[in-house]
């Protein structure tokens, strides 16, 4: 077989496990041997359409066979895959459509009305008529000759900040990602894993969907996640794997009958975007389950670190280790090993760059290894804790202070159930903290009294300076906190400049 890149994975999963079940979507079931049909079908499609080696495919819509189908279709022809984020506005998928050069869109008939405005030349809309196609259209093996060095995808980061950017993947960049993840996430080939994360998502496809998918387990595919719902299909397929952010693991927790559903099955939560607050791991502690945290971003396919199951108490608030195959430093502003500083990560997982911007390419990756933009620790045993984002350190004083330490203190007040900490210009000191706060409901609590339970646990300049309460936090598809969005909403001095 000529091609050894992410195009030939079910080829080879239909040679090895036919009849085993890949992929579960609402009364739909395929096998391996169906899949690997259908994804073939669909690339004879595609390239009666016109696409050829080297050209942008696009995906648009929610969890479906179809993505999976695109995915592979494209990585048979030597094309390159283009999830998109379904939750970006118009402007924003038109920008990473434009960016990326795509010729062809595939999406979903709710996309219908956009992508018959979106400029993109070629479209399949995941319909009858797409049915109809793959019914029609060849099913021989596709002569490409495609190897690891080969580009495989481009994935645009969630962008808290500007525009969003393609990280530009290779075959062998998400290899090597799923062969790290078999080997720290130790998955077996009976996986069940439910994907009620968009696939888009990074972490969800990569992290979770493609190895799931190496070992010869079964897809679940969720359109949107539904707590109640999550519950339902743990029960009714055996799942065996979990994939969230720490909100959609706490919204399942928070349903009345959690504490007697039936999760006997699941073997692995795993857990990425942010570290799990503690009292979320002792919550689903006394259900005798434990989460595995990720630590990474899209310009390293995603995995960085991984905190394995068995540590994630003892190590609560860590990062964890560096994945097997990759490598970690902590280094200060002139490149030089440091306690404290920028993290920094080497290995076969690193993109080669962002599509079309070779100074922002230069910038981010020198020598092979990626800046990622956080400042980390590490402790004795080598454990990664990240700190802040260099760009969200605030400086008071002279002294650097990190939100990201003083937001895990204020977590720890019963009252808070979100927050976020800013940095506001200050005559005194050049900048203070400002905390940004989300009550739980029916707390009765006031800004002045959460700053006062801060008093002896954090260093005096570490205390933010005021406090603005609010109903809601902003985040990005992934979960992340917007920091500018909320700098700019809640930035301003008030009148007093004290707690409110």
């Amino acid at each position: 077989m000529r091609n050894h890149g992410i195009g030939s994975w079910t080829a080879r999963r239909a040679r090895k496990t036919p009849h085993r079940l890949a992929v579960v979507h609402q009364g739909t079931r395929y096998t391996y041997a169906q899949l690997h049909d259908r994804a073939t079908r669909l690339a004879h499609h595609l390239r009666a359409l016109g696409v050829r080696r080297g050209d942008r495919v696009a995906f648009l819509g929610p969890n479906h066979p179809a993505f999976l189908e695109t995915l592979f279709a494209a990585g048979q022809l030597g094309a390159v895959f283009v999830p998109l984020n379904t939750r970006l506005a118009q402007p924003e998928l038109r920008h990473c459509l434009t960016d990326s050069g795509t010729s062809l869109l595939v999406h979903s008939a709710s996309f219908g009305a956009f992508a018959n405005d979106s400029g993109v030349g070629l479209r399949v809309a995941v319909d009858d008529t797409y049915k109809t196609a793959l019914a029609q259209a060849p099913h021989d093996p596709v002569d490409e000759s495609i190897t690891l060095d080969d580009l495989a995808m481009i994935m645009y980061t969630s962008g808290t900040t500007g525009r969003a950017k393609g990280a530009v993947l290779s075959h062998g960049n998400l290899t090597w990602n799923s062969v790290n993840t078999l080997v720290d996430g130790d998955f077996a080939a009976d996986e069940v894993t439910l994907l009620s994360a968009p696939l888009f998502h990074t972490a969800a496809l990569n992290m979770t969907c493609m190895p799931t998918f190496l070992k010869g387990g079964t897809l679940v595919l969720e359109e949107s996640f539904s707590p109640a719902r999550t519950l339902d299909l743990v029960e009714e397929h055996g799942v065996t794997v979990m994939f969230g952010v720490p909100a959609m693991f706490q919204q399942i927790a928070a349903q009345e009958r959690f504490a007697d559903a039936d999760l006997s099955t699941v073997r692995k939560m795993m857990c990425g975007g942010a570290p799990v607050p503690p009292a979320l791991i002792h919550a689903y502690e006394q259900r005798d389950l434990r989460f595995i945290q990720g630590y990474g971003m899209t310009e390293a396919s995603p995995g960085v670190c991984l905190l394995d199951e068995d540590n994630a108490l003892a190590k609560a608030g860590s990062a964890g280790l560096p994945h097997f195959f990759n490598d970690v430093r902590i280094v200060d502003a002139a490149g030089n090993d440091t306690e404290r500083g920028e993290l920094i990560v080497e290995g076969p997982t690193i993109m080669s760059g962002y599509w079309g911007q070779p100074e922002a390419s230069e910038a981010a990756v020198a020598d092979g290894w990626f800046r990622t933009g956080d400042v980390a620790v590490a402790d004795e045993d080598g454990y990664v804790t990240i700190v802040d984002r260099v760009k969200d350190m605030i400086i008071s004083g002279g002294e650097n202070v990190y939100p990201a330490e003083v937001e895990k203190a204020l977590y720890e007040h019963p009252a808070v159930v979100d927050c976020a900490v800013i940095g506001v210009p200050d005559q005194k000191w050049g900048q203070v903290g400002r905390a940004v706060v989300v009550l739980a409901p029916e707390a009765r609590t006031t800004g002045a009294e959460i700053l006062a339970s801060l008093d002896g646990r954090l260093a005096r300049y570490k205390i933010p300076k005021s406090v603005v309460l609010t109903d809601a936090l902003p985040r990005n598809g992934t979960g992340k906190l917007l920091k500018s969005r909320i700098r700019e909403t809640h930035g301003a001095l008030n009148p007093s400049g004290a707690a409110s």
